[in-house]
């Protein structure tokens, strides 16, 4: 027992035995922690988060079992987990891939800050076409996804795996055109998919003004953090919904303003985004 504990202590000993290997340490220490932080921050709120909680837990009443002397409860949860693992990751692929993919796009954009171009284009892109639709009345229905995967509401539209364009956005949401109907779901730099239907608030709160494309979008900020975009049909108003919160009537500089804040976050804000511009009312 004695030379456990000496082992231990020429281990913690060796540590920090010069100045080099604490700063070593340190900065070993300080990688893993930002790269399980970016990790767990990539899957946040997606089902594969619920997965991994799920197989932490599991692992922990394993060392339970196994501390206990429950050997055939810890021999059936090492099999479990074994093969969970396996079946999980087949069965969340494309939750994998999202989350891996905005993981992997973090060193791109502190080496190239390319995030940053291709969030300019992204603002200017939904200017320009509901700059256009706003006076026509041209009805539209845009959601950006963020942090939490928009894949269950991908699914149920027409994929289209397109670079994202003012005109391709207009074109889409003209009247009578077989994309038009439903909303447009932008996943990264794409247009992921059109006609795709998203789920439609149930509260009670909401004005009857509001029809389905507004029901929609608070749907899906009640359900995500995705950023949506609404052009009413009827009066060509703008709207804006986003984790719960529902901006209507905006004007088009208080829109590209928004956009601009949320999107390129040029400077930190101190106020409210709700309440950083004119020409926009809050409703619940």
């Amino acid at each position: 027992m004695s030379s456990i504990f000496e082992v231990n202590a020429n281990f913690w000993v060796s540590l920090f035995d010069s100045p080099l290997k604490i700063l070593i340490h340190t900065l070993d220490i300080a990688i893993v922690s930002w790269l399980i932080y970016k990790f767990i921050k990539a899957l946040a709120g997606t089902k594969v988060m619920a997965l991994v909680q799920g197989v932490v837990l599991f692992v922990l009443f394993k060392f339970v079992a196994e501390f206990t002397g429950l050997t055939t409860i810890a021999f059936l949860m090492n099999q479990v987990i074994t093969y969970g693992v396996i079946a999980g990751v087949v069965i969340f692929a494309p939750e994998i891939r999202s989350g891996l993919e905005r993981f992997g796009r973090t060193p791109q954009s502190l080496i190239q800050r390319q995030q940053l171009s291709n969030e300019e284009m992204l603002v200017s892109a939904f200017v320009k076409a509901v700059a256009y639709m706003s006076p026509r009345k041209i009805g539209a229905l845009i959601a950006v996804e963020e942090t939490q995967t928009l894949q269950e509401y991908i699914a149920t539209g027409i994929p289209l795996d397109a670079d994202i364009s003012g005109e391709l956005l207009i074109n889409i949401f003209i009247p009578n055109t077989p994309l038009h109907d439903g909303a447009v779901i932008i996943e990264g730099n794409k247009i992921a998919a059109s006609c795709a239907y998203l789920p439609l608030s149930e509260s009670s709160h909401i004005s009857k003004e509001f029809g389905t494309r507004h029901r929609a979008a608070i749907g899906l900020s009640e359900n995500s953090d995705a950023f949506t975009i609404v052009v009413s049909e009827e009066t060509g108003a703008i709207s804006i919904a986003y984790k719960g919160d529902f901006v209507h009537d905006l004007s088009m500089e208080g829109f590209e303003v928004l956009l601009r804040d949320h999107f390129i976050k040029e400077e930190p804000k101190k106020k409210n985004w709700l309440k950083q511009f004119f020409g926009g009312h809050h409703h619940v």
